[in-house]
């Protein structure tokens, strides 16, 4: 952290002291910014480079550092008005229009302004993200022998191995194909199953990162509800029958929002409803990897007792580690699996190796279960403080489902709470909060908001997070 904070000091200092030289100007030497401004030779060369990358500074290699020379022309404003129409020209004839709608998925994504509490985020606090285990397998993955060259279009096998025991079952390393993360598995398998204009059934609420992949293939989600037990089969079966569906997307484990996990009758039933209707099931199994210390044994992925092939099952190691370490895995059996196959390389045509080298470097190290452990703790650690600080401050917000799984919490506001006014008026007393709308594809039954523990720093800013909320609640009901 001190070493980054060093080279964005002095690439400001040398921004403002560009100014001394002219055009093509020598700056001074590496060792004479190392002796003036008490640094290191290579937070030197790293604030030269990050100048460099703005075009602001040209270095030659044993000549040294220069001013670069002032562009010549100011960039020309043109008219883009022409898009709109480009644009839109084919809608009138899709049967489901491809508009991409990546609001619901950016209010996790995007960073909140400085000093708000982020309970709106996907992904885990950098304090409980194994940084330096990443940072270590990056390195050895580097020095291994290939590690630049081309991999494999399915995968490194060895990852691909690693994946196919972890889903368990009868799947073998051939079913896997490794992918860039979960989010890009989860569109190369719409891709694969949907043709453009036809429904897909959905759990209600869900995801939005899945409905935004539906509705930009041209796919129409269709909601089926669900409860504390996951979605409901008796709906499920009417949905498959009334809609003609061939493809339902579920979350079994740890569903995100509701952090419900699909119980053992139903889970036979989802398959075989499924199975009848000649329909495949894509099971994001996102959670696995987030799982509290005080959960019950996990069941089984859906894909481990599919030998019929109507699971097509999807995982990453994104979530348990960090945003950038962008690896998953697509598993299937049959015939669809080439088809998943040929989707997957058109789009990327491979994972970078380096990337899939480091995955595999990771989940093999000591440091791999040791981090498993701290997180499962620490989730359990931070769900508790938050679901006992908002039984002190907030009681009046519902919460039905205690989760032994995921990051988040899911709650149902009272009717008399506006959800969205409740967004806005909770960023603006410093916490942001995931609203409910996004999670249905049609109208919601209630009012929600779903709150992050993993993306803060720990107890004591979740307290303060809900003691905001409560400000937030006051304001707009007193």
């Amino acid at each position: 952290m001190y070493e980054r904070s060093s080279v964005t000091e002095l690439a400001n200092i040398l921004r403002v002291e560009l100014d001394r030289y002219s055009p093509g100007g020598k700056l001074p030497s590496s060792r004479a910014l190392v002796e003036r401004h008490r640094v290191s030779p290579v937070t030197v060369t790293r604030a030269l480079a990050r100048l460099a990358a703005e075009g602001l500074v040209v270095t030659r290699p044993g000549a040294g550092a220069f001013r670069a020379e002032p562009r010549t022309a100011d960039p020309v404003t043109g008219d883009t008005s022409w898009q709109e129409v480009a644009l839109s020209a084919d809608t009138a004839t899709e049967l489901v229009p491809r508009a991409v709608d990546a609001s619901g998925v950016l209010v996790t994504l995007s960073a909140p302004p400085p000093g708000v509490i982020e309970f709106n985020g996907g992904y885990l606090h950098p304090s409980l993200q194994p940084e330096r285990a990443l940072a270590a397998a990056l390195a050895r993955a580097g020095r291994r022998p290939g590690a630049w060259g081309r991999p494999p279009v399915d995968g490194l096998p060895e990852l691909r191995e690693w994946f196919a025991r972890e889903i368990g079952g009868g799947v073998t390393a051939a079913e896997v194909l490794v992918t860039a993360g979960g989010q890009s598995a989860i569109t190369t398998a719409l891709r694969a199953l949907a043709p453009p204009g036809t429904p897909v059934l959905v759990e209600s609420p869900t995801y939005p990162g899945m409905l935004a992949v539906a509705r930009a293939a041209g796919l129409r989600p269709v909601p089926v509800p669900a409860d504390a037990g996951g979605v409901r089969p008796e709906l499920l079966e009417a949905a498959f029958r009334a809609t003609g569906a061939r493809v339902l997307v579920c979350q079994p484990l740890f569903q995100n929002p509701t952090g419900a996990v699909l119980g053992p009758d139903r889970r036979r039933e989802v398959v075989r409803i499924a199975r009848a209707a000649g329909a495949f099931v894509v099971e994001d199994d996102f959670a696995r990897l987030l799982v509290h210390e005080d959960a019950p044994p996990l069941p089984e992925p859906l894909a481990a007792q599919d030998p019929d092939g109507v699971v097509v099952h999807v995982r990453s190691l994104t979530k348990p580690t960090s945003p950038s370490l962008r690896v998953g895995a697509l598993a299937a059996h049959g015939p669809v699996l080439e088809r998943l196959r040929a989707i997957q390389v058109v789009d990327s045509f491979f994972v970078p190796r380096p990337l899939q080298e480091a995955a595999l470097e990771l989940v093999g190290s000591p440091a791999w279960p040791r981090h498993l452990r701290a997180v499962s703790q620490e989730l359990r650690s931070r769900r508790d403080a938050m679901t006992g600080a908002l039984a002190r401050h907030l009681p009046e917000l519902a919460l039905p489902h205690v989760p032994h799984g995921g990051y988040h919490l899911w709650l149902r506001l009272p009717d008399a709470l506006p959800e969205a006014s409740l967004h806005a008026t909770a960023l603006r007393t410093g916490v942001a909060a995931a609203p409910g709308r996004p999670y249905f594809c049609a109208e919601p039954p209630a009012g929600h908001i779903r709150l992050s523990f993993a993306g803060v720093a720990g107890p004591t800013e979740i307290a303060e997070g809900v003691r905001r909320l409560r400000t937030a609640v006051d304001e707009l009901t007193g």
